[in-house]
């Protein structure tokens, strides 16, 4: 594998654009402030209740993810155009879902394969001439970026169904400022504070017509034993809105309501932190006690704006990622601004045979895999391990991608040997309304604090950073 690119040293004492400022704090801070910097941030984020849970682990405890305290930092420059590439990608990522459940003129023209998508489990036949509010189906989007060199960023995966981690970006800014001021005022960092205005008025932008001026939105969550519970009541109280679980609402009349102690309540938007799977019992399965009967009902007759809408799952797909590319010139006109990471469909007989002939040097990855789970980093597994996965490839190639092993950028990052490079990626948020499409200056930077990791999802070890875009 190539060596990494360090985001912040052109050569040794001499920075890249922008870290000038970081550069000088690092040298003129003793590593025991340091230590005590991150000691009280762990306590911040403890008295605040930052945490998450990992499925499937015996304990399954709530956990603190950790959080290093030295910045990733992105010039203005460099944010303006992954901001425009962004933004495309989404409002291609719009029309292609529009298109899938209406004239599915994408399939029509080959440019996908009817079966990638007709068989895949992400795909709601349900939803197919489902017409929603304003034809957005995509409000909230996060898009994982990596960075290669000084030019060049790729897109590595699309979050469009029920991205999470926004709660972390915006807590990663507040503690960054309470722990370094300074440092941040000198800075001259970009602003995430207004993520929750935003997300407020693209919700009620989207509202269904029938909805009044200042329509009522609520946030739908599956309960507190849910691994993202803190985000999702972190944001309720952020926009102002109330948190709801299943048993909370009803449908009458086609129309959604709240139980409150005044009565019910009329609901306009429903912002579901929820898998199409549990929405509805009447729908999809009937086992779920976390959806609402009737739900999907009330939407078909444009009394509710879900958002996302059901059926978005499919584009974060990683078979249906490799076709995106195509999408933005099948669509819009265009070529991509940012590209994808090159890409090996393991359902295609010669892509197969490279794959396998070369996992010693490749990232093979589920297609409906998240989490950093289901995947093999080919140049750190064992023989065995990738004999183990070849027999997976041969007896099911249609669940499999494979991507080279990607020198991921480098971050200066303390860790407990002193400051290290860490290997990191980033999530940015794009916001897509019915007035116009809004991407938030920074994001969440994912850093895998293990030497030498490229994997840095919460849930196997990594951590995360503040994101800065200045002026540089």
């Amino acid at each position: 594998m190539p060596s990494a690119f360090d985001e912040m040293t052109v050569a040794p004492g001499v920075c890249r654009p922008g870290y000038e400022g970081v550069q000088k704090w690092l040298a003129d801070t003793p590593r025991e402030v340091l230590e005590l910097r991150r000691a009280e941030a762990e306590l911040l984020f403890r008295r605040t209740g930052i945490t998450f849970a990992v499925y499937g682990e015996a304990d399954a405890e709530e956990r603190i993810i950790p959080f290093d305290m030295i910045p990733r930092i992105l010039t203005k420059t460099e944010w303006d155009r992954l901001a425009l590439g962004l933004s495309q990608r989404v409002r291609a990522i719009n029309a292609f879902l529009a298109d899938l459940y209406g004239k599915a003129e994408i399939l029509k023209a080959g440019i996908i394969p009817a079966e990638l998508i007709h068989r895949n489990p992400s795909f709601r036949p349900e939803m197919v001439g489902f017409k929603v509010p304003h034809d957005i189906r995509v409000m909230i989007a996060g898009i994982d970026i990596v960075r290669t060199d000084d030019e060049h960023f790729y897109v590595l995966e699309d979050n469009v169904r029920t991205p999470s981690g926004v709660s972390y970006m915006l807590e990663n800014r507040e503690v960054m400022m309470r722990l370094l001021p300074d440092l941040f005022a000198e800075s001259r960092v970009a602003p995430v504070e207004n993520y929750a205005d935003d997300l407020l008025a693209t919700l009620k932008s989207v509202a269904p017509a029938s909805a009044p001026s200042d329509p009522t939105i609520a946030l739908l969550t599956p309960g507190p034993f849910n691994s993202a519970y803190y985000e999702h009541s972190f944001l309720a109280d952020r926009l102002g809105v109330e948190l709801v679980e299943g048993r909370d609402l009803l449908v009458n009349d086609d129309a959604v309501y709240m139980r409150t102690t005044r009565g019910p309540q009329r609901i306009d938007v429903l912002y579901r932190r929820i898998d199409d799977d549990f929405l509805d019992p009447l729908t999809f399965r009937p086992d779920s006690a976390l959806g609402v009967p009737g739900l999907i009902a009330a939407a078909r007759a444009g009394k509710i704006t879900l958002a996302n809408a059901v059926g978005t799952g499919i584009a974060d797909d990683k078979a249906v990622y490799t076709y995106i590319p195509d999408v933005i010139r099948f669509y819009l006109g265009e070529e991509p601004i940012l590209k994808n990471v090159p890409t090996w469909r393991c359902r295609e007989p010669d892509s197969l045979a490279y794959v396998l002939d070369h996992l010693h040097e490749l990232v093979v990855k589920e297609v409906a895999g998240s989490g950093g789970y289901g995947m093999l980093i080919g140049p750190a597994a064992s023989s065995a391990t990738r004999a183990e996965f070849a027999a997976k490839l041969r007896a099911k190639p249609d669940d499999f991608i494979a991507q080279p092993t990607l020198a991921l950028s480098t971050v200066p990052t303390f860790v407990d040997s002193g400051i290290a490079p860490r290997h990191v990626d980033l999530r940015p948020f794009v916001l897509s309304g019915a007035d116009k499409v809004r991407v938030v200056p920074g994001g969440l930077t994912r850093v895998a604090l293990r030497a030498g990791s490229l994997v840095v999802n919460s849930s196997q070890g990594g951590g995360t950073k503040d994101t800065w875009v200045v002026n540089g």
